[in-house]
């Protein structure tokens, strides 16, 4: 008998990341008490998501204001241009939506700048005109903050910001993107967002592909549902890169228990030193998914029966 397939619902590696969904309010309030004593703290609340991604974003990007790199020239040796990458599901596959989540987490980022008293001046570059407009009339009153379309943008503009960050930019933008990059060096950049799959990146060739492995993920919140042949259950693949330190931070894929102690809560069942792929994901799932299935389960009863008669312990 063939078996039944594994899926993800929402795939949150070959959808764009803008139409991912948080898990509902119950969910993640099951994530956080079941985490209380691990590193591993996914957020319970948008708020919290949104709290714990400017958090680190901050954090990671006051090191480069701080530490500003020297302008390139025949005398220096040539620096990597601080590169981040933030992904934060929202609730709707719309323009507001965006905007909305954008203001809260760029809008009076508590940044500082080395040898200046002002605020460092952030330049959020959108991948229309018609985001940028609706976006001036949303970010209330915050001079620290600059905006326009990734077309538009001026090297007038583009001097006058401290660091900037791309907003849900489409594939389609890459080219235009690495360039403003290049311009904007040595100013950190972040990517917000991109609309595009994790899996569409293997298809982006070799120099937009090594430009877009070039952001650091500092924060990413995914969530996933897993539906097997009699059961569905719900899980996360996250990275959160807290207080902007890198290392020894790496990805976790956590599903809800079926049983035990644990049953409805969120518990790691992986990890992963790099982003997972897809293929990773759903043959965690699937292991998983297929050792607490009825037909597997009543496979080793048998087997431990089998072994305490005989003495000899048999391995499926």
């Amino acid at each position: 008998m063939a078996s039944t397939p594994l899926h993800l619902f929402p795939n949150p590696f070959s959808k764009p990341l803008v139409t991912q969904t948080l898990p509902s309010p119950l969910l993640l309030k099951t994530i956080s008490c079941s985490l209380s004593s691990s590193p591993v703290s996914p957020p319970s609340t948008r708020e919290e998501a949104i709290s714990q991604a400017r958090s680190c974003l901050s954090s990671t990007l006051q090191k480069p204001l701080n530490n500003p790199l020297h302008v390139p020239s025949p005398n220096l040796k040539k620096q990597r241009q601080p590169r981040y990458r933030v992904e934060v599901p929202i609730a709707a596959d719309d323009a507001s939506s965006l905007v909305s989540l954008s203001a809260d987490l760029f809008s009076g980022m508590p940044l500082t700048k080395k040898g200046s008293s002002s605020t460092p001046i952030f330049l959020l570059l959108w991948p229309s005109p018609d985001l940028s407009d609706l976006a001036c009339r949303s970010f209330i009153s915050d001079s620290s903050v600059l905006h326009s379309d990734v077309g538009s943008a001026s090297d007038q503009l583009l001097r006058s910001a401290d660091l900037a960050a791309f907003l849900a930019p489409e594939a389609s933008m890459l080219e235009e993107i690495r360039m403003l990059s290049s311009r904007l060096i040595p100013k950190p950049v972040v990517l917000f967002n991109p609309n595009w799959g994790f899996e569409e990146e293997k298809r982006f060739g070799s120099d937009l592909g090594r430009f877009v492995g070039s952001f650091d993920v500092v924060y990413s919140f995914m969530g996933l549902e897993v539906r097997g042949m009699l059961s569905r259950r719900r899980g996360v693949v996250f990275r959160w890169a807290r207080d902007g330190v890198m290392s020894g931070e790496g990805w976790v894929v956590m599903v809800e228990a079926e049983e035990g102690k644990k049953k409805g809560k969120m518990v790691v069942v992986s990890r992963f030193k790099r982003r997972p792929a897809i293929g990773e994901v759903e043959n965690v799932l699937y292991n998983l998914m297929a050792a607490n299935s009825p037909v597997t389960k009543s496979v080793k009863l048998l087997r431990d029966w089998a072994s305490n008669i005989t003495g000899k312990k048999e391995r499926l």
